[in-house]
């Protein structure tokens, strides 16, 4: 392991998708002595390794679908810029909705797309039902499509940006867990490892579902709790086609993509406790996979390959903190509830920015301020998985 410098310009600490864009992107706009901290053996092993890979436009609120517009270009021309593809894969999302309610509100949600420029299609239940052949939705009252979502690699774009930051002069370390943050006059002053301490005038949180946890060092209340989600791959079903969308049944927080030669499925527990355990619920699996073979009758012929449980780093509003905290020079950039991997390039962007230039140029960000928590105008996003 590299040794740990004794100062850096700025610490970033997470070395997930949001701390090595940050990374990345800081030394890109010429930020000099910058370091990227991750506490596991390998960068990208927390909740951005543990994601299903998911990108999408369709969003309820105009900054999440802003964020998207800018985040999915960058992972289409990463390979252009760093060298390695996102590996992206262009299948579409589709919102089958089973609710009455859902249809109003998706509708709404159609027109806030279009007048962004998105182009999302509106299905009938009917067109729905000729879409997905292989699926059983008598119920589907509507559904909301988009050709351009899809799905990208979240270890290539990890992976991507670290080693572009490296080349840019990033000293990027692993196994090198943050053990305390040292303030002083109203300020952050240093980040204490157990390989030694950095002294610098800069820290990033970017720590994902233990975000909250290391701005209390700081003394700084974040309001993100972890919610453990998870989902399982099966075995080869030669009969999904290679168009085969992601399916989202929004009712039940259900979803399927094509994975491989088989599928990648998961659904969310409404009941699950906030907190660390990344382990997976084989009960709540039970209930996901009898509710996944009444939508998808053929999984009841495939075995489970693999396995997986993950965190959500989830805030009241299901957006964001990006930004300033009342601490001086201590950032924050996480709560991007369950989205953080496909918005983690603009983010680590709006980041680098925010510490250069004083405030986000590129998308207006400054609704996802921290205070926004203590001044009531928290944003509803209603489009969650």
């Amino acid at each position: 392991m590299a040794e740990v410098p004794s100062t850096a310009a700025v610490v970033v600490v997470g070395g997930g998708v949001m701390g090595a864009s940050t990374a990345y992107h800081l030394a890109r706009q010429g930020v000099r002595g910058v370091v990227l901290l991750e506490r596991e053996s390998f960068f990208g092993l927390g909740a951005t390794g543990r994601c299903a890979g998911g990108i999408r436009h369709q969003f309820a609120t105009d900054i999440n679908i802003r964020l998207s517009l800018h985040s999915l270009r960058m992972l289409d021309e990463l390979e252009a810029e760093t060298g390695q593809p996102a590996l992206v894969r262009k299948c579409g999302y589709l919102f089958v909705l089973t609710q009455p309610a859902e249809v109003d509100v998706f509708r709404r949600n159609l027109a806030r797309q279009h007048a962004l420029g998105v182009p999302t299609e509106w299905l009938s239940g009917d067109e729905v039902r000729q879409k997905l052949p292989l699926a059983r939705f008598p119920d589907a009252l509507a559904g909301s499509y988009y050709s351009q979502d899809g799905l990208a690699d979240p270890n290539s774009v990890v992976m991507g940006y670290v080693n572009a930051a490296r080349r840019l002069g990033v000293t990027c370390l692993t196994d090198t867990a943050v053990t305390g943050l040292e303030t002083a006059g109203g300020r952050i002053t240093g980040v204490q490892t157990p390989h030694g301490s950095i002294a610098t005038p800069i820290v990033v949180n970017a720590a994902g579902p233990w975000s909250a946890p290391l701005a209390a060092m700081a003394g700084v209340d974040l309001p993100v709790v972890p919610l453990r989600r998870q989902w399982l791959t099966t075995t080869p079903l030669p009969v999904i086609p290679p168009d085969f969308p992601f399916v989202i049944d929004f009712a039940q927080s259900l979803y399927f993509h094509r994975e491989g030669e088989g599928l990648l499925t998961g659904m969310s527990n409404p009941n699950q406790a906030p907190g660390f355990d990344q382990s997976v619920d084989l009960e709540w699996e039970l209930v996901h996979l009898e509710a996944a073979a009444q939508r998808l009758p053929l999984l009841e012929r495939a075995g489970v390959v693999s396995r997986w449980a993950g965190l959500y780093e989830v805030t009241p509003d299901a957006h964001p903190i990006l930004g300033h905290t009342p601490l001086e020079g201590f950032y924050v950039i996480t709560g991007f509830s369950g989205h953080g991997f496909m918005h983690g390039p603009i983010g680590g962007l709006l980041m680098a920015e925010i510490i250069t230039e004083g405030q986000a140029r590129t998308v207006d960000v400054s609704s996802l301020a921290l205070s926004r928590f203590a001044e009531h105008k928290e944003i509803a996003e209603y489009n969650v998985v």
